[in-house]
């Protein structure tokens, strides 16, 4: 059987990024595989801010559209099938969920709320808005945010929105495409270079971009480096 923290075979890395990035190391990804092969559990989902857990320990988050991948990415990064709940109906995860990592506990790993589903209820959008932007402006323990942008696709205006939420909330944030397998390399490099004229741009965002397929595990081992980084 694979071994899930091994990379994959053809995860070199991708045109248009710096390659230089300290992530992107074998001494930060072979550190960052050790820690993901340790103990992960689900502790809570919360609602609002008063089912928050105590901000004992750095957190990362995960944030993105409704059907950008985001549970399955977060489950081929902790090598995990069903860690974080993956759902036919997009839109469906309207909480906070966390993860804690490590035994002692190291870190802790936040599953967003998806966002951007045009179906959604009026009520629900509201909802999501107040939530998530009360916990990125009031979680100290916040180090960094992760924003999945849909290889296919690039950066929407529903995308804009929660970078610029993360822009005025001053939260470091990183964007990582996913589904990269799915378009031709030539289509890839395109979208990664627009993604990073996108974050130079930004007061806020990482200038460098990591591109992922939770299918084909690429870039997955330096996404979890990433993680690692950002926690300091």
């Amino acid at each position: 059987m694979t071994d899930p923290f091994q990379p994959a075979e053809d995860n070199q890395p991708q045109a248009g990024v710096d390659e230089h990035d300290p992530v992107r190391s074998p001494e930060a990804i072979e550190a960052a595989r050790k820690v993901f092969a340790g103990p992960i559990s689900f502790l809570k989902s919360a609602p609002a801010l008063q089912f928050l857990p105590d901000p004992t320990v750095p957190e990362v988050a995960f944030a993105g559209r409704s059907n950008v991948g985001k549970s399955s990415l977060i489950n081929a990064l902790t090598g995990r099938k069903a860690l974080a709940r993956t759902s036919v109906t997009p839109g469906r995860t309207q909480e906070l969920n966390f993860f804690d990592v490590g035994e002692p506990m190291l870190f802790r790993l936040v599953d967003m709320p998806g966002y951007g589903f045009a179906k959604a209820p009026k009520d629900m959008v509201k909802k999501w808005r107040f939530l998530v932007n009360d916990f990125l402006r009031g979680r100290q323990v916040l180090k960094r945010a992760l924003v999945l942008i849909d290889a296919r696709h690039g950066i929407k205006d529903v995308d804009r929105e929660i970078l610029d939420m993360l822009d005025k909330a001053a939260v470091s944030y990183r964007m990582v495409l996913t589904k990269a397998d799915k378009i031709k390399a030539t289509e890839l490099q395109d979208v990664t270079e627009r993604t990073i004229a996108e974050a130079r741009k930004r007061p806020a965002a990482h200038p460098d971009i990591i591109a992922t397929s939770s299918e084909k595990g690429m870039g997955v081992a330096e996404l979890r480096a990433a993680v690692i980084e950002a926690i300091g």
